[in-house]
C-alpha cells in the first residue's frame, strides 16, 4: 500500500459513517511541539465534521472541519507522525508508518456494534452532578435545595466544574501517606476553594488542610462563616497579602487565581520555595512586560495599543510556563472558563517533577526574553532565592 492510497482509505473509512474517535501519535522528529493529534466526529449545524485536538508539550488547540475537507490535514499530520489508532462502529484499527513510509495495518473486529455520537453541544458529563444538591453550593447560591442549578448560575457550575476536572487530573501529584496542604491565594468568594475542599475531602477522603487568602476583610469573614456553618473543619481563611504571607515552610498545592500582575509571579516564586507539586494559577492583569517590550522586529504589531496590551498577556503566560518547566516542573498553558467573562481565560498548570531541562531550553528562553528587552519579576524571584540559574555553558 502506498502512502497515497493509505490517506485515500483512512479518509474514506472516517467519511462512511462508522468513525467513532482515533489518535494520531509517534511524531517523526523528537524536536516536534505537536506531540499528538486526537479526532472525533462532530455535528455542526446539521453538518458533520471532524474535531481535530491537537496535543502541544504545553498547550491544546481545536479545530473543526468539514469531514468532506479532511483528507490534506489527514495527509499532512502522516506525513509528520507514525502511529494511528482509529475505533470505529465495527472495528478497531492500528496503522503504523516506517521512516520510509511502509505502512503496517492491523485491523480488530469488534463483538458489539458501537454508537456514533455526533453531539457536539452533548450534555457534559460533569463531575459535580447537576441534579444533585450540595450543601456548598446551596449555601453559596449556586443550587437551589432541592439541587438545581439557578438560572442565573449555569456559567458559575460551569466552571466551579471545569476547575474540579484539574483538581482531578492532579490527584497523582498529591501525596497519599500525610495531611495535603493546599493554599489559595486571591481566594476572594471563594467559590472554587469551597469546591476543591469539598472535592478533595468529602468525595475523595483526602486529609487536607485548606488555608484561603485575601486582602478584603468583610470578605474573609463571610468565607470563614460559610465554611463553619458547612462543617468544614480543615478549611479556613486569612485576611493577607501574597508579599506578606510567610507562615508555610512546605506546601503540596497553590491555587492563585486572577492575582494582579506580579501578584501571580510572587505566588508562584513562593509555589517553587515550597516545593509545591501542583500550581493552579489563572493570571490577571500582566502589565509588567506592556511598559518593558521593545523589539524593533516585532513593532508591526507593538504600535497598536490594543495588540500590544495582547501581547504582551500572552507572552508574559509563555514566560511564567517557561520558567517554571527550568526549574522542575511539567507546565503548560490551558484554556479555563473565566469569572468575568472576559478573555483572560488562561490557567498555567504545573506539575513538579524535579526533571532537568535541556541546555538548549535555558537558550531559547534568553533568547525570547532579550528579543522583547523584558527583565520578568518572575525571573528575578526564582534566581534571588537559588532556584534558577541562566546563561548556563555546558
Amino acid at each position: 500500500m502506498t502512502f497515497e492510497e493509505l490517506v485515500d482509505q483512512i479518509v474514506h473509512r472516517i467519511q462512511d459513517g462508522s468513525f467513532i474517535r482515533g489518535t494520531i501519535s509517534q511524531p517523526r522528529t523528537k524536536t516536534a511541539d505537536l506531540r499528538k493529534v486526537k479526532l472525533k466526529p462532530v455535528e455542526i449545524k446539521q453538518e458533520v465534521h471532524i474535531q481535530f485536538e491537537y496535543h502541544y508539550e504545553r498547550i491544546l488547540k481545536h479545530e473543526n472541519i468539514k469531514i468532506s475537507e479532511i483528507r490534506p490535514h489527514i495527509a499532512e499530520l502522516l506525513e509528520q507522525f507514525r502511529q494511528l489508532q482509529a475505533e470505529f462502529a465495527d472495528e478497531n484499527i492500528h496503522i503504523q508508518l516506517t521512516k520510509k513510509f511502509k505502512v503496517s495495518w492491523k485491523a480488530e473486529k469488534t463483538r458489539d456494534l458501537k454508537t456514533v455520537d455526533l453531539s457536539h453541544d452533548r450534555k457534559k458529563n460533569y463531575l459535580l452532578d447537576g441534579e444533585t444538591p450540595y450543601p456548598f453550593l446551596i449555601r453559596l447560591g449556586v443550587q437551589t435545595a432541592e439541587g438545581k442549578v439557578k438560572k442565573q448560575k449555569h456559567d458559575k457550575f460551569r466552571q466551579i466544574n471545569r476547575f474540579i476536572e484539574f483538581i482531578d487530573d492532579a490527584l497523582d501529584y498529591l501525596p497519599k501517606d500525610r495531611t495535603v496542604r493546599i493554599l489559595d491565594f486571591g481566594s476572594g468568594k471563594s467559590y472554587l476553594t469551597f469546591a476543591l475542599y469539598h472535592y478533595l475531602h468529602i468525595e475523595k477522603g483526602i486529609d487536607i488542610e485548606v488555608t484561603g487568602l485575601d486582602l478584603k476583610k468583610e470578605v474573609i469573614e463571610e468565607c470563614n462563616r460559610i465554611a463553619e456553618d458547612l462543617g468544614y473543619d480543615q478549611l479556613k481563611f486569612l485576611v493577607g497579602d501574597i508579599n506578606d504571607f510567610n507562615e508555610e515552610t512546605a506546601v503540596d498545592m497553590v491555587v492563585t487565581l486572577h492575582a494582579c500582575d506580579v501578584a501571580t509571579d510572587m505566588a508562584l516564586a513562593r509555589a517553587v520555595k515550597w516545593g509545591a507539586n501542583v500550581i493552579l494559577s489563572v493570571p490577571c492583569c500582566q502589565h509588567e512586560l506592556f511598559s518593558q517590550i521593545q523589539s524593533p522586529a516585532l513593532d508591526i504589531m507593538l504600535q497598536h495599543g490594543l495588540i500590544k496590551e495582547r501581547f504582551s498577556a500572552l507572552a508574559t503566560d509563555s514566560i511564567r510556563a517557561e520558567l517554571l518547566s527550568l526549574v522542575g516542573y511539567d507546565a503548560q498553558l490551558l484554556e479555563f472558563i473565566d469569572m468575568e467573562h472576559t478573555p483572560k481565560n488562561i490557567l498555567i498548570r504545573a506539575y513538579r517533577t524535579n526533571k532537568q531541562p535541556a541546555p538548549e531550553a535555558f537558550m531559547k528562553y534568553e533568547a525570547f526574553r532579550n528579543m522583547l528587552q523584558a527583565n520578568p519579576f518572575l525571573e528575578r524571584e526564582l534566581k534571588a532565592s537559588g532556584y534558577l540559574t541562566l546563561g548556563r555553558k555546558e
